[in-house]
């Protein structure tokens, strides 16, 4: 079921199905969100959670059990049910399920706001911990942006400009995108700015850390941009469809990175996710302001 959240600035789309954001409009009727495409990629803003990324073998042990569970954890598949809804505001929930504890042993609330202030988008993800045990997770955003947002501007025109000057690390991968342990210093031009190319892409994934939490997409062939702000996440993903001229860039905040090449992880001990305490509650807030 789809749900539209509006006010002067911006109209939302988002789909109960995995919580998904489907379309954001600016006032002019502009749609700034990847509208999906077999060919590039289907999806447009799936939630990430209950882990990012791949698992070898799709497969993880806690306590001794073995689990299995795809890439990007289970949310993105999953209803959730609508709690709250005003003209400028949705919030939607999913909990455990029999089908989720075969893949994920915890009993859990997952809730996901939506809110408009002015021309930002504010996405709050409240995580409860139901359960006797610690209940490690990770949790992100992969939204899709339109690159570029006006026809006749080509994608090389755009860029990435961080908030501040930085010096970001680019995580480590294997040729099949799992953790191999050696992280690269990862320069930006003039300290804060990342020229796009659909070469940069080739690879995989751009997965960076110690980077500014803040950062716009824009052209200088436009006044159009988008500014993804995630003051608490500590991982930052930079993608599209590898070996493509995808006409998108996803900017995804992440709290945590996949698994590591031939290693079962086991999940109590992989030091980047969230352990949640039992009865605890976890928050965290990122936005999406478009200009």
């Amino acid at each position: 079921m789809l749900i539209t959240i509006h006010n002067e600035h911006l109209s939302l789309t988002v789909d109960t199905l995995g919580a998904q954001m489907m379309s954001i409009r600016g006032a002019d009727g502009c749609e700034y969100l990847w509208q999906g495409s077999p060919e590039y990629w289907g999806d447009r803003a799936p939630t990430l959670f209950p882990f990012i990324g791949r698992l070898w073998n799709n497969t993880y042990t806690f306590r001794g059990k073995t689990y299995h569970m795809g890439i990007h954890g289970f949310a993105a598949a999953v209803d959730f049910a609508p709690l709250e809804q005003k003209d400028e505001y949705v919030q939607l929930s999913i909990s455990d399920t029999i089908a989720s504890l075969v893949q994920y042993p915890f009993d859990f609330t997952l809730s996901i706001g939506y809110r408009l202030v002015k021309n930002t988008i504010e996405i709050s993800y409240s995580v409860q911990n139901k359960g006797l045990d610690v209940m490690p997770f990770g949790i992100g955003g992969h939204p899709g942006f339109r690159v570029p947002l006006d026809p006749e501007e080509r994608f090389e025109d755009y860029r990435l400009e961080f908030s501040q000057v930085c010096q970001p690390d680019r995580v480590g991968f294997t040729p099949a995108v799992y953790l191999n342990g050696h992280d690269e210093a990862f320069p930006l031009e003039e300290g804060n700015t990342l020229p796009l190319s659909h070469g940069m892409f080739d690879d995989d994934a751009i997965i960076l850390k110690n980077m500014a939490r803040k950062v716009t997409l824009r052209s200088a062939a436009s006044d159009r941009s988008v500014t993804v702000s995630y003051p608490d996440m500590p991982f930052l993903g930079i993608w599209h469809w590898p070996k493509t001229d995808a006409p998108y860039v996803c900017i995804e905040p992440w709290s945590s990175l996949p698994g590591r090449q031939n290693v079962t992880e086991e999940l109590s001990c992989k030091s980047d996710l969230i352990h949640l305490a039992p009865g605890a509650s976890y928050h965290n807030t990122w936005t999406i302001t478009i200009v």
